[in-house]
């Protein structure tokens, strides 16, 4: 990922606003939905959980991004998330320009 802190910072925002949605339920959930704009993955995840991922989020045409292991939960105030989505919108839009 190019810029990675800014994006980080940015899903802290869009946390504090509403728009993420973390949990692997909860972002499957919405990706199938179509309420996902982006979805960004743990780098130590499982690859069970990669290749799921990979799969729903290519079905969709969803954007998968791959961050540094234990920032997402650090940049949403949630220890131990390992994958997050961010809903369509502004904040998706400006986050997709900086990818």
């Amino acid at each position: 990922m190019r810029d990675e802190p800014r994006v980080l910072n940015l899903l802290g925002l869009a946390m504090r606003a509403g728009q993420v949605t973390s949990g692997d339920s909860l972002c499957e959930r919405d990706i199938r939905a179509g309420r996902a704009a982006l979805a960004f993955m743990d780098e130590g995840v499982s690859q069970n959980t990669r290749e799921k991922y990979i799969q729903i989020c290519g079905a969709k045409g969803i954007s998968l991004e791959e961050v540094s292991a234990d920032a997402l939960g650090k940049a949403i105030g949630k220890p131990n998330r390992m994958i997050v989505v961010l809903a369509k919108g502004k904040l998706a839009n400006k986050v997709a320009s900086l990818l």
